[in-house]
């Protein structure tokens, strides 16, 4: 398991370039980037109104999504040098990708 220090810095990183592309594909396909590096909430109001929110679980050193009324919880791996879904081998970028996609009926590049 991570440590928290390496934790917080390797969220923290992850979470500024997460916002960096989710503020991006915004102003392309009309959503909302709200949030910091402690969480980050994506607001659509088309093609109907929805919230996903991003946020780190630092006490068991994982990232969660709460998206398409689904909790997706990613855990470090050592390997991959990445936060995956275990269930998947998702990064959070590509889970992102997915969901935001789903979303908005088109495909989005997150």
């Amino acid at each position: 398991m991570l440590s928290e220090h390496d934790f917080q810095n390797k969220s923290d990183a992850l979470f500024a370039e997460l916002k960096k592309r989710l503020l991006l594909q915004g102003d392309i396909h009309d959503f909302d980037v709200e949030g910091e590096s402690g969480k980050l909430e994506i607001i659509f109001e088309e093609p109907e109104p929805a919230r996903f929110v991003i946020s780190p679980n630092s006490p068991i050193r994982e990232i969660w999504v709460s998206a398409l009324s689904t909790s997706f919880k990613l855990a470090w791996s050592e390997e991959r040098n990445a936060f995956l879904l275990p269930k998947t081998g998702e990064d959070l970028f590509a889970v992102m990708t997915r969901v935001v996609s789903q979303q908005l009926n088109t495909q989005v590049a997150v």
